[in-house]
């Protein structure tokens, strides 16, 4: 063997040894984390990748795997694929029976001004921010960030703290709404994107807003919503037939789910449609009267899936983040970037949801609003997207060597939406045990100073000449 071989194999064994390694620590002590301190799996494995990346001690090394960050840009790309759409016909299969229909009210309302209030307050963050950045390009970034993240969703809304403070219809909205926003959230990206490709020609606005239409708007999200239909329809009706004659045994009954997501996600792509979108649907339909679901409610085949892929794509972002541009960058001071992501954590959807409050049935109470209003993290639907827009950058500048802004959006576009990514996961995975720990301080610091009376009572009674209970009236009365 050469040493391209030998270097080869030398990664693939570190690869298996670091990853099985912390999934196996982490789940020694997952419990405690989890269910104790309320630390989500998603920090602790962006934490992880970091610390094993060529950042820290150089165990996973992903230069070395791709070859080029083209083929590192690639790979992410399609890993946050595999990670979406896994996710996300899982989240529809766990939704109830009919839901896209009975709950079409609540989720027309967050996925048109809900969607709508996030992408403008995000985009007018980041161009008053970023230094050059036009309006139609803060639009771009805004869309990249503005759908909310399946996967850091499914850690927040299931868990003791979910159980305490999240009613189970304000669950079941955040699942539904965390994994159709992210199909919808091409609608919102395409539309300056076109306009971007399209600038300094004649009619630049009509082309942008006829391709926006006929492209975006009919090809990819009309064909992804009916061929998610016919499909979860589809294999529903296939799995039940063949159910009902024994022709398939409980482990492929159980994994039929996942075979079906990874379908979906094999011939939407080879379409160009969109796959994150049929993959929801598609979840929907398949459990439309809840056959299915209530099937496998007891299995555990889904939550373990779903951990997994939490932790091994946090890990590999944890891995390829380019952390170094986010203070040594030429394009964006380090003090707006950080302000940008605690604006963006703020005020991108706190304040929607706040004003919607009343338009949304499952937000009982104005705790619910905050809750909800907080907990909209950014995390693998906005890598996803990102990537999807530099493809579409590349290209642009392919066919047009000049366009040298399209490079410059690309690099722009990948700090901003990393970093907003990375302050999200931070900020969302700590939220909880640090509130959580700002409520129990009270109590210790009540408990302790408790403890320091009661020792010091009990020292001068020690102190005190011996008296007989018998012949002192207090002593001789019984404590009640």
């Amino acid at each position: 063997m050469d040493d391209t071989q030998i270097d080869a194999i030398l990664n693939f064994n570190l690869v298996c040894c670091v990853v099985g390694g912390f999934v196996a620590l982490f789940g020694l002590v997952s419990y405690l984390l989890k269910e104790g301190f309320y630390v989500t799996e998603p920090l602790v494995s962006l934490c992880a990748g970091l610390f094993l990346s060529p950042h820290g001690v150089h165990l996973i090394r992903p230069h070395q795997y791709a070859g080029s960050p083209e083929a590192i840009a690639t790979i992410t790309l399609c890993f946050t694929r595999l990670v979406l759409g896994i996710q996300l016909v899982i989240a529809g299969v766990q939704l109830p029976s009919k839901y896209l229909k009975t709950e079409w009210r609540s989720l027309a309302v967050l996925l048109g001004p809900g969607m709508l209030g996030m992408w403008t307050i995000t985009s007018f963050l980041a161009w008053q921010l970023i230094p050059g950045l036009t309006l139609v390009q803060g639009l771009i970034i805004g869309a990249c960030v503005t759908p909310t993240d399946p996967v850091l969703s499914n850690s927040i809304v299931k868990g003791t703290f979910a159980d305490k403070h999240m009613s189970k219809p304000l669950q079941k909205i955040i699942i539904a709404e965390s994994g159709a926003n992210d199909g919808f959230g091409y609608l919102f990206l395409f539309l300056p994107l076109y306009l971007v490709k399209y600038a300094g020609q004649d009619g630049s606005t009509e082309k942008a807003v006829t391709s926006f239409l006929g492209v975006t708007c009919l090809y990819t999200v009309l064909l992804s919503v009916v061929y998610g239909a016919v499909a979860g329809w589809a294999a529903k009706h296939a799995l039940f037939w063949a159910e009902r004659r024994r022709l398939v045994d409980r482990e492929s009954f159980h994994l039929f789910v996942i075979a079906l997501a990874l379908f979906i996600i094999g011939t939407v792509g080879l379409i160009d449609a969109d796959d994150v979108l049929a993959c929801f649907i598609a979840g929907n339909t398949f459990t439309w009267d809840d056959w299915f679901r209530l099937e496998t409610k007891h299995d555990s085949l889904q939550p373990i899936m779903d951990f997994l892929l939490n932790m091994t794509v946090f890990m590999w972002l944890g891995a390829v983040c380019p952390w170094e541009k986010f203070f040594s960058n030429e394009i964006i001071p380090s003090y707006r970037l950080v302000l940008l992501g605690v604006l963006v954590l703020v005020f991108r959807r706190l304040p929607v949801i706040i004003a919607m409050r009343r338009q949304i049935p499952q937000i009982r109470h104005f705790r619910h609003a905050l809750i909800m209003g907080f907990f909209g993290p950014i995390g693998v639907s906005a890598i996803f997207y990102l990537y999807v827009t530099q493809d579409f950058l590349q290209r642009i500048q392919l066919d047009n060597p000049d366009r040298e802004d399209c490079g410059t959006l690309a690099e722009v576009t990948s700090i901003v939406v990393w970093f907003l990514v990375v302050s999200s996961v931070v900020v969302h995975g700590l939220a909880i045990p640090l509130g959580n720990l700002a409520l129990l301080s009270p109590r210790v610091f009540n408990s302790v100073r408790r403890l320091g009376t009661d020792r010091n009572d009990s020292t001068q009674q020690s102190d005190r000449p011996d008296v007989d209970p018998e012949h002192h009236p207090l002593l001789a009365e019984p404590l009640v």
